[in-house]
């Protein structure tokens, strides 16, 4: 299947500026994608442009990412309400080495089709107002910079409150696409669906200035069946930096996809030939309970992501939370594993030494003493992973790093218990 199909039966293409890209995909080319360097860590919802770049590497194409280090001080209004807080130039500069170590785990920056990392700072950083008004601002024309739609949502929504500099991104980002064709030779943009807007003033202004025909191709923004952004966790992001997001709460997160979305979200970052998703999928339909599709993507991008380790350390955690079993892991590590659960805060005399049915009563996992003992005889009460009858006592080694332990009622039920420090 050529790359252009294959983009389009995935669901990673809503528009092209020109239906003759489908010929000239199929010779290497040189691509670009624009990185906003907002925080020190791309999201997941970044993952769809990154993918994109990846398959195009893998089909031979040479992929430039672009790290806004200038437009990321002024700020895209597109898909925006109202202007955002703008960084400084050494936050900009800190975010970007974040961004390409988190590039650099899924593109390939060696060999001999490396993809490339650019920072437009580096162009713009002296340029004089007087020379960006009278070289590169006197090339655009303002009725058609209002007539894009990502300034036309960012008036009505605003109530007009956009300013000239959050107006003139879009000069920035279609200089960007000149600056690059002319140093790199690049023919295609591509970027999210609401980055249309931008993209056709980079593909207009090279045409204009240089007679030539550059493409643009968006791909459509991610949502669940629910409506809701894709890579939002509880109304948090979900970062590529295992400081800011854990490695357990991302395979978390695709373990949890819900069945309507799963295939949708395979189909755009795995790496599977459409035949073997599609055979997934059917295998999903026949033992859905099994959660097949949703295991296999969990598993394929925390090791995309995060490497061996990171989906070893994901998978034992998981192991933890449904099985109960602590051995090996730290206090801290079973306070993240279990952050989601029921917990209460006792006194080390009121644990050790007490029986562990009283101790789960005290803690309030119970509504009485009576039916936690009753749970411990009847063999559905745990401690790390153990069953206990009612006569086991807790000891101070039950105690991970002397802190925390594992209580569970039947299968599923987790309890954290936490000493008072």
């Amino acid at each position: 299947m050529k790359l252009l199909e294959e983009l389009k039966a995935r669901g990673l293409v809503e528009s092209l500026t020109d239906p003759a890209i489908a010929e000239a995909m199929e010779k290497p080319l040189t691509l670009y994608c624009g990185f906003d360097p907002s925080a020190r860590s791309l999201q997941a919802g970044n993952l769809v442009s990154i993918m994109v770049l990846r398959r195009f590497q893998k089909a031979g194409h040479r992929v430039i990412a672009l790290v806004g280090g200038a437009t990321g001080l002024i700020g895209d209004p597109s898909g925006k309400s109202a202007e955002r807080n703008m960084l400084t130039v050494e936050q900009v500069a800190e975010n970007k080495k974040g961004i390409r170590e988190n590039l650099s785990r899924i593109l390939d920056f060696d060999g001999p089709n490396a993809a490339i990392m650019v920072d437009n700072y580096d162009w713009y950083k002296g340029t004089s107002a007087i020379e960006f008004l009278r070289d590169i601002a006197i090339n655009f024309r303002v009725p058609q910079m209002l007539a894009k739609e990502s300034v036309k949502k960012r008036l009505e929504a605003s109530e007009g409150a956009l300013t000239f500099t959050e107006f003139s991104y879009q000069i920035l980002q279609g200089n960007d696409f000149l600056h690059l064709y002319d140093n790199y030779g690049c023919q295609l943009e591509v970027g999210g669906g609401d980055q249309w807007g931008n993209i056709t003033a980079g593909t207009d202004l090279v045409h204009r200035m240089r007679g030539k025909t550059v493409w643009g191709l968006t791909f459509p923004l991610l949502l669940d069946s629910a409506g809701r952004k894709f890579g939002k966790s509880e109304g948090n992001a979900l970062f590529l930096n295992a400081e800011m997001t854990s490695v357990y709460d991302w395979y978390q997160y695709f373990l949890r996809v819900a069945d309507a979305d799963v295939i949708r979200y395979m189909k755009v970052f795995s790496m599977r030939s459409l035949e073997e998703i599609a055979a997934i999928e059917e295998e999903s339909k026949k033992r859905p309970e099994e959660r097949l599709a949703q295991k296999l993507l969990a598993e394929e991008l925390t090791l995309l992501v995060h490497g061996e380790e990171g989906l070893k350390t994901a998978l034992g955690a998981t192991k933890t939370l449904f099985g109960g079993d602590v051995a090996g892991k730290s206090a801290a590590e079973l306070e993240e594993i279990f952050k989601d659960v029921k917990s209460a805060t006792l006194a080390k005399e009121e644990v050790v030494g007490k029986c562990v049915y009283a101790v789960a009563a005290a803690a309030g996992m119970f509504k009485s003493n009576g039916e936690a003992r009753r749970m411990a005889q009847q063999g559905g009460l745990s401690l790390n992973g153990e069953k206990v009858d009612v006569a086991r006592v807790f000891a101070e080694s039950d105690l991970v790093d002397g802190r925390i332990a594992v209580l569970k009622q039947g299968k599923k039920n987790n309890f954290l218990l936490k000493l008072k420090s």
